[in-house]
């Protein structure tokens, strides 16, 4: 005989489980709390979110209040930083591959695109700054117009270059140089190669319209250092 047949049918069928009010009121309550917790995860990224948003919008407006003369605060680049691209002439390492490349596109053209200047460190612009304003017999504010005074200058990170027309070279650092190939070409081409005009005509900063000075934009880090001047909306 099997040992099943003689335990009663009714102890052999399993209870069917009931959910008690309690059990209820238990899940109940771990849902709610899963629903608490997930809210609050999500608040604290959007949380995150708009921070870092209002981080970004304050440290620009914190730059434009540091501006002087219409000119924004620029970190000098490290030596590791800089490459030597020509005698006497170093930029960010970051631009020499672009600028090389850009150089030898626009020679297949027939356009002498030379670089006049790169980096400078802030004790050269220190020096181009004030003597440029004894030389000329400037206040300060008239020299500005035409040049950053020390530690405000896009060239200090690297990034700044002024370039010129071999061709012609009586337009090198001068308005005319719009007028040259060389500049008609960047205008058309420099930012494949993410070069943009600092001070074009009417600039927002006030400076003097140099169709000369570029700046490159082709790295994050770049892009950072010129961040502010790019959000610019006035300068009062």
């Amino acid at each position: 005989m099997n040992y099943q047949d003689e335990i009663p049918l009714a102890k052999r069928i399993n209870p069917i489980k009931t959910i008690t009010a309690k059990s209820f009121l238990r899940t109940g309550l771990l849902f709610l709390g899963l629903g608490v917790l997930l809210t609050l995860i999500a608040n604290k990224s959007i949380l995150q979110k708009t921070n870092f948003s209002d981080n970004s919008i304050s440290s620009t407006e914190r730059n434009e209040k540091k501006s002087l003369l219409g000119h924004l605060p620029y970190p000098e680049a490290s030596k590791d930083e800089l490459i030597l691209f020509s005698p006497g002439i170093y930029v960010h390492k970051d631009i020499y591959e672009n600028f090389k490349e850009m150089q030898f596109m626009a020679a297949q053209r027939g356009i002498s695109l030379q670089l006049l200047s790169g980096y400078r460190s802030i004790n050269l612009q220190r020096e181009i700054f004030y003597e440029n304003k004894s030389i000329r017999n400037q206040t300060a504010v008239e020299r500005s117009r035409d040049s950053a005074p020390p530690g405000y200058s896009e060239h200090s990170t690297g990034y700044a270059i002024d370039v010129g027309d071999g061709n012609y070279p009586n337009t090198h650092f001068e308005v005319e140089f719009e007028q040259t190939p060389a500049f008609r070409w960047m205008k058309r081409f420099a930012s494949k190669y993410h070069f943009v005009l600092s001070f074009p005509p009417n600039n927002k900063q006030g400076v003097t319209y140099e169709p000369w000075h570029w700046r490159f934009e082709g790295t994050v880090n770049a892009l950072r250092k010129f961040e502010a001047a790019n959000k610019i909306t006035k300068f009062k």
